[in-house]
This record gives structure tokens, sequence and C-alpha cells, in this order.
């Protein structure tokens, strides 16, 4: 899977920006040191309490493996497996073999972002000092990412509980310089010789120290918290085009008065109202809907835009906090503690991101729908309010847009089915040991299928508004739409005339709205959007 996501040039803009991990702040790591590392290259360092914390909590460890007690992770077996007592001289073997039998991931390559992503919050685990790794580990794990090398992690593989395992594993797998890798120019290679070629010595695992590589949630994580994001720009995108449909139809903008939103105070619904109210300042379009053909309300789709796209800010609000707080647990079993105890928990389950990420699938479906609805209004001559049927410049020797809406319908299609949520479903594993899981990896995964389909479905809209704006001759559009017209023909998405060859002009508003340049036309005239 290819994904093309969302960077509203944040991440070009970091160039090698440092991250520092373990620097004393409460919260771990930030959403921008996330969003720096995965997609902006970003070097990480270990502060001098990282290494500290992680010298302290191998101590324990330490201790532990030393006495004769079992301890889960330590001196036992795993999962359902975890009831045998390891003697010392299996315990290196013991480790290295979790890496190589859980690495078991099927299916086509996950994207280099998302692999950063999971390898960096691992690392901000590890050095919270509640893991029993040792600092060169940890070491280990920066200067794989510093250095480009991006582990070959899978699709399939991950039931979200006992953490992302399979992936995890995979990554591991590369620091102990085996299994597959990809290396700075993009090329796939063994593991091993890329370590070499850079100067970094693959790592001798010890007790505990392949269990806490595997077990977090990470990649569900850092696949929530690019999706927030990248949603960011797309719920302002789509707030842009609401307005511009609303000026193609000759609507009232009279609904987005801020006494109107005041008396239902959701705030996501009042920044969506606030934002198409800037776009559509100063039009000569709006409140012509009682001219030729007088209507006393707007359809839904157009009226009640604020509404249905600020729930699915409110949604990603909550989103964020919960992802906010993930970012500043420790996630691992077993753990340890400040009071020397190494205690076995159930923090690794991914129930609490695989539930946002299932409720972000269905608010990016239904901002989906609501856009695809507006878009067909603009193409039927019965609904229109004066445009030529499907847009066309001669209706019926020309189609206009009438297959690109087929298009937007079959994307909005498949954005209802991955609105149905992956974390509804469990399935029992190790031998009943794990016997409820999240599914929040898959609830990931099918998230940025559907942010990645909300775009097209938002070009698709951009195209057929401005260009109806564009059909609506002797009307001046407000300065912020005109901006936005003059943008994207500038970026290649050419305007109303006969028809031509569509694809190249829907990749180019596609390209146009994911590059956020869509928004950025539009803050030339209306300053920054909520």
């Amino acid at each position: 899977m290819d994904m093309h996501t969302v960077v509203s040039g944040e991440g070009a803009k970091r160039g090698l920006e440092r991250v520092v991990v373990g620097d004393g702040r409460a919260a771990g790591v930030t959403v921008s040191d996330v969003l720096a590392v995965a997609r902006g290259g970003a070097r990480i360092e270990l502060s001098d309490d990282a290494v500290a914390a992680l010298a302290a909590a191998r101590g324990i460890v330490d201790a532990l493996a030393a006495k004769p007690d079992p301890v889960y992770g330590v001196s036992t077996g795993f999962g359902a497996l975890a009831t045998r007592h390891i003697s010392p001289d299996l315990r290196a073997q013991l480790q290295r073999n979790i890496v190589r039998s859980h690495a078991a991931g099927m299916g086509p390559r996950v994207e280099r972002e998302v692999v950063r992503a999971l390898m960096f919050l691992r690392l901000k685990t590890v050095c919270s000092g509640h893991t029993g790794v040792r600092p060169e580990v940890a070491q280990t794990m920066a200067d794989v990412l510093n250095a480009g090398i991006t582990p070959v992690v899978h699709e399939y593989g991950s039931l979200g509980c006992s953490g992302d395992l399979a992936p995890l594993s995979h990554c591991a797998l590369t620091l102990m310089g085996e299994g597959d890798a990809e290396g700075p120019d993009g090329t796939v290679r063994p593991a091993g010789e890329l370590l070499a070629e850079h100067g970094i010595a693959p790592v001798e695992l010890r007790e505990k120290e392949g269990l806490a590589l595997l077990n977090g949630t990470d990649g569900m994580l850092g696949m929530l918290v690019m999706a927030l994001a990248d949603l960011d720009t797309l719920y302002k995108s789509a707030d842009i085009t609401a307005a511009l449909t609303m000026e193609a139809l000759l609507g009232t903008d009279k609904v987005l008065a801020p006494e109107l939103h005041a008396i239902r105070p959701h705030p996501g619904q009042a920044a969506s109202a606030a934002n198409m109210a800037a776009v559509l300042k100063g039009s000569g379009l709006t409140g012509h809907h009682q001219d030729d053909a007088p209507r006393v309300q707007d359809a839904y789709s157009v009226r009640c835009a604020p509404q249905v796209a600020g729930a699915g800010r409110d949604t990603m609000a909550h989103a964020g906090l919960v992802a906010e707080r993930e970012l500043a647990a420790a996630v691992d079993n077993p753990v340890v503690l400040p009071d020397g105890r190494v205690e076995s928990n159930g923090n690794f389950h991914g129930a609490p991101v695989a539930y946002v990420l299932d409720f972000l699938a269905v608010a990016v479906a239904d901002l989906g729908s609501i856009a695809e609805r507006r878009t067909d209004r603009l193409l039927d001559k019965n609904r229109s309010h004066g445009l030529p049927p499907f847009l066309a410049d001669d209706a019926g020797v020309d189609s206009g847009l009438m297959i690109a809406q087929y298009t937007q319908a079959a994307l909005v299609s498949e954005l209802k089915r991955l609105a149905v949520p992956a974390s509804a479903d469990s399935i029992p594993s190790s031998a009943m040991q794990e016997d409820h899981v999240s599914m929040g990896w898959s609830a990931a995964r099918k998230l940025r299928t559907a942010v990645d389909n909300l775009t097209r479905v938002i070009a698709v809209e951009l195209y057929a508004a401005t260009r109806a704006i564009q059909l609506r001759e002797g009307l001046t559009p407000a300065p912020a739409s005109q901006a936005v017209i003059e943008a994207v023909r500038a970026a290649g998405v050419e305007g109303p005339g006969p028809d031509r060859y569509l694809a190249p002009d829907l990749a180019a508003a596609d390209a146009f709205v994911r590059a956020g340049h869509l928004v950025a036309a539009a803050e030339t005239v209306t300053g920054p959007l909520r």
C-alpha cells in the first residue's frame, strides 16, 4: 500500500531538526517530535537523564535476574509459556528467540514514516526507565533511525494487544542485524549489511530486552498522531470547499452567524462556521437564493456543513487528548517501578487508541459523504439553481463532470466500509491467554486509507465548486474564493470548457489539497483558519 499522506510543508521546513528523548518533560515526547522524526528526518539524541534512568532500571533487572525466584519476562517464558522458569544460560537465547519468532508479519510493506514513528515511540518508552533495557540498546535504536535505516515491517501481524508485536519484532530484528531493512537510498537489503556500512554494532539482547522492544502500542499511536496532523489540514480544506459550494449554489451565509452557533456551543461547529464565514466574506454570490428560483433554506448538505464538520473536529479533539496521554505513557509488560518492583500489567492493551482510531474513521466517512452530496447538487440542473447539467460546456455533446462524481461516490462508498470499527472485533490468541485483543493496528491501517481517500473526495468538490463559480458570469466571488480559484488554476487544474481527459485535472486537484495549498491559498486572504 503506497499511501501519500497530507503534510502541510511541516516536515520539509524541519530539515534535520534535533529531537532529544528524555529531557525531563512530563509528556515524554510531543506530537511535533513524532512528526519531526517520522516525516522530517529529525535526528535523535538521548538526554543524560534518559541514560541515567535506563541504567537505574537495568540495575533492578540485573538484580532480579541473579535471584532464584522467577520473574515474568526476566527469567520465564512468555504468554501461554510464562510458567516455565528459564535457566541463566538460556536467557540470551530466549530474548533472541522471541524477536525471531514474533517477526512473523505478512503482506506488503508499511510506509517508511509509519516505521520511523513506531521505532521512535518505542525508543521513547525504553528511555522512560520503566523497561529495564540497557542504555546501549536505546542508543542503537537512535543510531538506526539517525542513519536512515528503516526495517521492513509488514501490513499484517498485529492484533493490537500485547502491543504491536509483529511490527515491533521486525524492528527489533534489525537491531540484531537480522532480517531486511531499507537503506537511506530506498534499497532493501540485509539489515546486517546496512548496520555494518554505518558503523552500528548489532545488539546482543539480555534478560527482558527482547520483550521490552516488542510490547507497546507504538504503531497504532504513531499512525494516530499522523492522521490527526493530516485531518487538521483536511477539515480546514473541507470548510473551504463547503464555502465554495455555498457560493456556487447562490446559498445564504446567514446560517453561519456566530450567534446561531453560540446557542449550540460545540466548539468544532463554531470553528467550522467561522472558517466558512471567513472564506465567504465579501462574496457577490451568496444571498441570491431569493432570485430566479426562490428558496427559504438551503439543503442540509450546505446548511448543516458546520454541524457535521464540527462534530468531526470535536472527535479529533478527543482523539488528540488520548494521543497526548499515550505519548506520556510507558507501555511495557512487565514494567520496572521506581520502588524496584517489576510487575506484570495490562497497559499494553490498545483499546484506548483503537477506539479513537475507529471514531475518526466514522467522522471521516461522514465528512466525505456530505462533500459528495454537495458535489452532486452542483451537477444536477434541477437543484443547482441555474448551472448547466454536470457543469458541461455543451450538455449532451459534453458530459462535463458526470464521471468525476462517480469516482467521488466510489471513494465515499469505500469510506463507509472503512468506517466499520475494527475495535468491535476481538479474536483470541496464545492458547487463550491473550483472549481479548484491541485490533488497534487494523483500525489505524484502515484510517490511513480513509484519510487518503478523503483527500480525493475533497479534491473533487474543489474541482466542481471552482468550475461552478466561474460559470456564474456577472457575479463576483469572495476575495478568498478568488484566491483559491487562481491558485488551483496555476496548479494545473483547468477551468470550464469542452470535455477533456479529466484524470490529470483530478490528480492535480488532489495534489493541491494534499500539499496544503488549498488552505494556504484561502489564508492569504482570511488569515489563519481555525
